[in-house]
C-alpha cells in the first residue's frame, strides 16, 4: 500500500506538472493567492509545472521499484516549495483563509504524506506493486 500511495501521488504530481505546463495562464488565474506574489511569468510557471513533472516521475519510479532513495529524491522540491508555501503563510501573518486552505491540501500535506510514507519504504516488506 505504501508504494501505491508514493506512485499514485507520484502521478498525481506529473498530471499537476502537466497542466501547469500545458496552460500556464488557467494556473496562474485559478490558484487562490498565487496573483499575489506578483504579475504573470510564462517562464516561471512553467519551470514550476517542469519541476512538478520531475519530482513526479522520480517519485513514481521511487514507488515502482521500492526504493527509498529515489523516492526521497522526488520528494525534495516538493518539501522545499512547501516549507517556502508555510514562509509565505508567516509573512502573512499566519491567516486561516481560502489562501491558507488551497496551500495545506495541495502544498503542505502531500510532501508531508510522503516523506512519511517513503520513510516506511524498506521497513515493510511489500508485495511488487
Amino acid at each position: 500500500m505504501i508504494r501505491v500511495s508514493l506512485i499514485g501521488l507520484g502521478i498525481l504530481w506529473v498530471l499537476t506538472g502537466m497542466f501547469i505546463f500545458a496552460n500556464p495562464l488557467g494556473f496562474y488565474e485559478s490558484v487562490p493567492g498565487l496573483k499575489l506574489m506578483g504579475p504573470f511569468s510564462v517562464h516561471f510557471i512553467r519551470d514550476a509545472g517542469l519541476a512538478f513533472i520531475a519530482s513526479g516521475g522520480v517519485l513514481t519510479w521511487g514507488g515502482v521499484t521500492g526504493s527509498r532513495a529515489l523516492a526521497l529524491a522526488g520528494i525534495a522540491w516538493p518539501s522545499l516549495h512547501a516549507l517556502f508555501h508555510i514562509q509565505i503563510w508567516s509573512h502573512r501573518g499566519f491567516p486561516f483563509d481560502s489562501i491558507f486552505a488551497f496551500d495545506l491540501f495541495a502544498v503542505i500535506v502531500p510532501p508531508a504524506l510522503a516523506l512519511l510514507a517513503a520513510r516506511e519504504l524498506g521497513r515493510v516488506q511489500e508485495p511488487a506493486a
